[in-house]
């Protein structure tokens, strides 16, 4: 379960960071649409993991509700540390790349 929150939540941050307001916002430079395009495809591609992860791991029924609560918590984790907090969440973005999958092979 943990795996696939880390993953879910690296995905949103990715669709986030795909937004040029975003970027601009939390890295201080404009992003190139290449970076945009790129930002929103591994965001896209993390969420589908993550489900992935989620149903393997617990089948249909209780995979996708499990799936969904975790990245409802994401989410509001963003969404209001992101004022606030925003250097700090870029950091915890990039642990949960790194951790996330990592953990899902190890199966937590």
């Amino acid at each position: 379960m943990l795996g696939s929150a880390l993953l879910g939540f690296a995905g949103f941050v990715a669709l986030c960071l795909a937004m040029e307001k975003h970027f601009n916002e939390l890295l201080g430079r404009k992003p190139q649409a290449q970076q945009l395009r790129v930002l929103r495809v591994g965001g896209w591609l993390l969420l589908v993991l993550s489900l992935v992860l989620s149903v393997h791991m617990r089948g249909w029924a209780h995979g996708l509700v499990e799936w969904i609560a975790v990245l409802m918590a994401g989410v509001t984790l963003w969404v209001f540390a992101l004022p606030y907090q925003p250097r700090l969440l870029l950091g915890l973005a990039a642990i949960s790349v790194v951790l996330g999958p990592l953990l899902a092979v190890l199966g937590v």
